[in-house]
């Protein structure tokens, strides 16, 4: 029988055939398969106690704030704790914050508020593919810009400015997504210097920016002279606290805010309160600093591992991404590998990975793949490798 049905799909998802997003956590979550595709921190360092210890707080002292309804921007005891761990790089206020759900969420608000049908983005390659995928159902046009081991290319960033004139310039500078590499301070200046002569906006993600284990860190774009007023900077808890809470933030400065507050309100009123008050009670009872210098000792040595038993197996001309923190490595294969098309192949192997076609707008390498080294343990990590060798015929 033929299903008949009175809806007709909006042209802006007539195309959309699947969500890059939900196809990642369908792999994962399959038992057999050791999944090296999705940025998922291990819930095993997951801070239960003290995420019991503050939900309990909250619905012992501030149920009926908890479970009712509340404002747009955030709970103010959040914003407060927001502003002043944003303040470390960016001094902020709690009046340039709005809390989202997610980062993911403040990617999508900011396209529905900056965006017209046609309007042009700029964006590195390779890039996000979950933003190329929010920018888009918003009606933008993506154009990637080079880039090298230090991130987008000044020159060609300005290049591309003139000519395309777009709405405003997405970067991940700091342990980029899916790359893995971070952009330099002298390389962040450079970048700094061409978007203020040339007056055109930032959008900069930065949900991995404390998740290092080596190396200084370096301030956000948005921190450099002039920057902080023509950028909109987005931070999250998913990468350092735990996913599941749904807290991200942004921050900004001016009318901007207004319009956020009002596309959030159109499309959730606001983010769980339940969550907000036990995530800013958590910030102000609980070391975060010390969660986070305990996960990235793991993660340090999962990234290690990784990188060794990939070095041992990857054929001649086969290149690897060894970042200084964050959550990714990108490979690049070489020769006539179609890592999309092995996937599945990959898959019944017992083993999955991200192609790198979904993050590249320009140049369709089909020999690049994103492996994430942070959900699995070295000994799970040693045989995950050893899978991806036998399905791609490495030594």
């Amino acid at each position: 029988m033929t299903t008949l049905t009175a809806f007709e799909i909006a042209s802006r998802f007539a195309a959309v055939k699947s969500s890059p997003v939900r196809d990642i956590q369908a792999v994962i979550a399959r038992p057999d398969v050791i999944t090296f595709a999705g940025g998922i921190p291990d819930a095993s360092l997951f801070e239960r106690a003290d995420f019991a210890a503050a939900f309990d707080y909250v619905l012992t002292h501030q149920a009926k704030r908890a479970l009712q309804y509340a404002g747009t921007p955030g709970e103010p005891e959040l914003l407060e704790q927001l502003a002043l761990r944003t303040s470390r790089q960016l001094p902020t206020r709690p009046d340039q914050l709005q809390v989202t759900s997610g980062s993911q969420e403040a990617i999508f608000l900011v396209g529905q508020v900056l965006l017209n049908a046609g309007d042009v983005i700029l964006v590195e390659e390779p890039t996000y593919m979950a933003a190329v995928q929010a920018f888009t159902l918003s009606g933008a046009r993506l154009i990637a810009v080079p880039t090298d081991d230090h991130g987008v290319l000044p020159d060609a960033l300005a290049e591309a400015i003139a000519t395309h004139r777009p709405k405003f310039v997405y970067l991940i500078p700091t342990f980029q997504n899916p790359s893995g590499r971070t952009m330099p301070a002298q390389r962040r200046a450079e970048v700094a210097e061409v978007l203020l002569r040339t007056r055109t906006p930032l959008i900069e993600d930065d949900p991995y920016g404390e998740l290092r284990f080596e190396g200084e860190a370096i301030p956000p774009i948005a921190s450099l002279p002039g920057m902080s007023a023509q950028t909109i900077l987005f931070q999250t808890a998913s990468k350092v606290m735990a996913p599941g809470v749904r807290i991200g933030w942004l921050r900004a400065e001016g009318p901007i805010l207004r319009s956020i507050e009002i596309a959030k309100q159109a499309i959730g009123l606001h983010s769980a309160v339940t969550d907000q008050l036990a995530v800013a009670r958590y910030l102000a009872t609980c070391d975060l600093d010390a969660h986070i210098a305990k996960v990235n000792a793991v993660y340090r040595e999962r990234r290690d591992a990784m990188a060794e038993s990939l070095a041992a197996v990857l054929p001649a001309g086969a290149t690897v991404t060894r970042p200084e923190g964050g959550m990714f490595l990108w490979a690049r294969l070489g020769g006539d590998v179609d890592t999309t098309a092995m996937l599945p192949t990959a898959v019944e192997a017992g083993v999955a990975y991200v192609p790198g076609r979904a993050f590249l707008l320009a140049d369709p390498d089909d020999t690049t793949m994103r492996l994430s080294y942070v959900t699995n343990s070295p000994e799970v990590i040693a045989e995950g490798v050893s899978r991806l060798a036998k399905v791609f015929g490495w030594k």
